[in-house]
């Protein structure tokens, strides 16, 4: 009898600026009946040092599962743990140039990878600006794969009227991608 998949949920964050976005993805996840799965670059741990006065262990705490990023042996490393699939937030484009071109070096771009093979969705909110000729040929590639690039652009149609505002808004369209709802988006055309 086949079984219903579970809704795990892969959140990667990479050294790129803006680890809030991946920060609030998981609190806004915590108790929404997604299990979540944590990898995070080494450079990450930089940024949120740079970011943040969040302690690693403190943004850890806040996924179901943390997985180290040289764990090549890790569940979320193989196309049989079944998950609903990734979001990288933020995603640098080191990381993005790995997995477009599936010359994958740490855990975040295997199980990127892992998720592009295995035809589940991969979302990737690439944290850069501006772009030139070859992070833009890699983005193409990448679609071309199936992956989302989504950049955390905000909307001011949803009048924020602060910085979470507008994280809290651009993760919960990042998580419309998924069919989750987590009730933060403003609608538009809705009140």
């Amino acid at each position: 009898m086949p079984t219903v998949a579970p809704r795990r949920l892969i959140v990667g964050i990479s050294g790129a600026s803006g680890v809030i976005y991946g920060v609030r993805m998981l609190q806004l996840l915590r108790n929404s009946g997604i299990e979540t799965h944590l990898v995070m670059s080494k450079t990450a741990e930089i940024t949120f040092a740079h970011e943040t006065r969040m302690k690693i262990a403190e943004v850890k705490a806040l996924a179901h599962t943390t997985h180290a990023i040289d764990d090549m042996a890790a569940a979320i490393a193989s196309g049989s743990f079944k998950t609903m699939g990734m979001i990288v937030a933020p995603c640098s484009v080191k990381s993005m140039s790995e997995i477009a071109t599936g010359a994958t070096s740490t855990l975040l771009t295997r199980a990127a990878d892992v998720v592009l093979k295995e035809r589940r969705r991969l979302v990737l909110m690439v944290r850069e600006t501006p772009l030139h000729g070859g992070h833009l040929r890699n983005m193409a590639a990448l679609s071309d794969m199936g992956a989302i690039i989504a950049p955390p652009l905000p909307a001011f149609y949803a009048k924020p009227e602060t910085i979470e505002d507008m994280v809290e808004h651009t993760v919960g369209r990042m998580l419309d991608l998924f069919d989750i709802d987590v009730g933060v988006v403003r609608r538009w055309g809705e009140k």
